[in-house]
């Protein structure tokens, strides 16, 4: 008889007391979160580690890139990211440089000039340190904005 696995929690961003469509503060701390759960590190790591960003106050594009690379690395290091804290700060930053530079800092400007989820999903992948695995991730909680635009 073959034994069930066990299932692996969904996250999703009304568990953090989110609201993404309707708050853009909230797509982008959801966005990191999911930045931080696409990462080959435990999702309760990268939760506990997120709330510290989120507590700290680095939770725009804008504090991101502009906070100090150790100063980022000393929350990730925190957050119990012990491995590769560095290139987790240094991710965090260019792909804060590139929201910033390429769409005002704005993922509900991205997700608005995308006329479909896959489009939607290349231009996220296209953000230094998104695979498919962030997309995949942060996109669950925007299927509603491209199913409201087909309505």
């Amino acid at each position: 008889m073959k034994q069930k696995r066990s299932a692996r929690k969904e996250h999703a961003a009304d568990d953090y007391g989110l609201d993404v469509l309707h708050s853009e503060d909230d797509l982008f701390r959801w966005f990191l979160l999911a930045f931080m759960l696409g990462k080959p590190i435990q999702s309760a790591v990268a939760a506990n580690t997120w709330q510290l960003f989120i507590d700290n106050g680095y939770d725009t594009p804008w504090a991101l890139r502009d906070a100090k690379q150790h100063t980022l690395s000393r929350l990730l290091v925190q957050g119990k990211y012990t491995r590769y804290n560095h290139v987790m700060a240094s991710a965090l930053h260019t792909m804060a440089e590139q929201l910033i530079s390429m769409y005002e800092g704005s993922l509900m400007i991205m997700l608005s000039v995308s006329e479909t989820e896959d489009e939607f999903a290349k231009r996220l992948k296209e953000l230094y340190g998104v695979g498919p695995k962030t997309a995949e991730i942060f996109m669950r909680e925007t299927e509603e904005f491209f199913a409201q635009r087909v309505e």
